[in-house]
């Protein structure tokens, strides 16, 4: 049997997905030495948060008819699997990221594995609203799905800076 989410199991996934965002960012700012790039990094890391407060706003906007389980689950096992989603599929926090950088990258690199990252995100919640019903309010993640692609056109605007200053 397939898994049906309601929109606030998927709002407290992207809630997740960006906590382990800004600690992917804090990580890798370990993992360089580049002051500009490491700034950069925390400016990520700061907006993440600031992402995860907009979903956890939309979160408690929901009526009640939306918190509703969708499936019997008794054992918290939706939960769980939501959690372990969030978790292991977009930034991977159990991951070391000086594994992922080496120190030497710039900030145009920085900023295109970023957008990688971001792209994903979209991906994933795609996959999550065909697992939602219409009644429950598919619709809600197709506003956190906006959101992800505030943050690929913030990165695309300062990779666009980052080049101009490098000409």
């Amino acid at each position: 049997m397939g898994f049906q989410f309601n929109p606030d199991e998927v709002l407290e996934m992207a809630e997740q997905i960006e906590r382990n965002g800004a600690r992917f960012y804090i990580e890798a700012t370990k993992a360089v030495k580049d002051r500009a790039v490491g700034k950069l990094l925390l400016e990520l890391a700061d907006w993440e948060r600031k992402h995860e407060r907009v979903f956890a706003a939309m979160r408690a906007n929901l009526t009640e008819a939306e918190r509703q389980a969708m499936v019997f689950d008794p054992d918290h096992e939706t939960y769980l699997y939501l959690r372990a989603m969030a978790d292991g599929h977009i930034f991977d926090v159990r991951m070391n990221s000086a594994n992922l950088l080496t120190g030497e990258e710039t900030a145009e690199e920085i900023l295109l594995i970023a957008i990688g990252k971001e792209k994903d995100s979209i991906i994933f919640y795609l996959g999550l609203k065909e697992l939602m019903s219409d009644r429950t309010g598919r619709h809600k993640v197709d506003e956190v799905i906006k959101e992800e692609m505030n943050h690929i056109a913030y990165l695309n605007k300062e990779l666009a800076a980052w080049r101009q200053r490098t000409i």
